[in-house]
C-alpha cells in the first residue's frame, strides 16, 4: 500500500514530504488549504484533530513529524538517513531529532500565532519579542556546532537535518534568519537548495491560502 501525507504547504508536513524525496519512496500527497480544520471539513473523517501533518502507512496512523521521519527512516531501513542505536553519535541523533519541535519549533508558533494569525486586536508584541529571543537563544549549541560540522550528526545528512532544518526554515519565513550566525546561515542555504527541498517546497504552493500564516502546524 502507497504511503499516504495530507499536507498543506510550508507547514511542518514539509518535513516528511522532504524525508520522502530523500529517501525515493512512493507515495501519495493529499494537499490542503490551511487551517485544514476550517477549509475542509472533511478531513476531519480522516484525522479527528484536524491537525497537519498526517501520515498513513498501512494501520500506521501518525500525527507528528518528527515521528514520521523516524518511522520512516526504521520502517524502510533508509540507513543513508539515519544512525543506529550501534553508532556512538545515536544519542546526539535522537536528541537533535526531538529537540527541533520540542526546543526550536515551540517558540516559532507563538511568534506566528501572534504576529499572523490572531486578529489585530489579539495580537501580542511582547509575546513575539520575548519567543523570537527565546527562539534565538535555544541556537546556541546549534552555532557552536556548525563551527565544525557540516551536518548534525555522523559526517552526514540525516532526519534530523531535516528535522532541524525545517524550524529555521520557518525562522527564516518569520524574518529570523537575519539574526542567525553566519554557520548556521550557510547551513540552511545548503540545505535548501537539495533538490529533495526544492521539490517538496513546492507542493501544493498552488493551493495554498496564506502567505506567511500558512508556515506553523493547524
Amino acid at each position: 500500500m502507497t504511503i499516504n501525507l495530507w499536507h498543506c504547504h510550508n507547514s511542518r508536513s514539509l518535513r516528511v514530504l522532504w524525508a520522502l524525496e530523500e529517501m525515493q519512496l512512493d507515495y501519495q500527497v493529499h494537499s490542503l488549504p490551511f487551517p485544514p480544520r476550517f477549509k475542509d471539513e472533511s478531513f476531519l473523517e480522516v484525522n479527528s484533530l484536524g491537525t497537519i501533518p498526517f501520515l498513513k502507512d498501512n494501520n500506521c496512523e501518525l500525527t507528528e513529524s518528527t515521528a514520521m521521519l523516524l518511522y520512516l527512516a526504521e520502517k524502510y531501513q533508509v540507513n543513508k538517513l539515519r544512525l543506529t542505536i550501534n553508532d556512538s553519535e545515536y544519542g546526539d541523533f535522537l536528541n537533535w531529532l526531538f529537540q527541533s519541535d520540542a526546543t526550536f519549533t515551540f517558540p516559532l508558533t507563538l511568534v506566528l500565532r501572534y504576529s499572523q494569525f490572531e486578529s489585530i486586536e489579539r495580537q501580542q508584541p511582547q509575546v513575539v519579542e520575548d519567543y523570537s529571543i527565546w527562539f534565538m537563544a535555544r541556537l546556541k549549541r546549534l552555532n557552536e556546532h556548525l563551527l565544525t560540522h557540516k551536518y548534525l550528526c555522523g559526517d552526514k545528512f540525516t532526519i534530523a537535518d531535516i528535522a532541524v532544518g525545517y524550524s529555521l526554515y520557518l525562522g527564516k519565513m518569520l524574518g529570523l534568519d537575519q539574526y542567525f550566525k553566519p554557520q548556521t546561515a550557510k547551513y540552511l542555504t545548503r540545505l535548501m537548495a537539495r533538490p529533495a527541498f526544492i521539490k517538496a517546497n513546492s507542493i501544493g504552493k498552488n493551493i495554498a491560502n496564506y502567505e506567511i500564516s500558512e508556515i506553523s502546524d493547524d
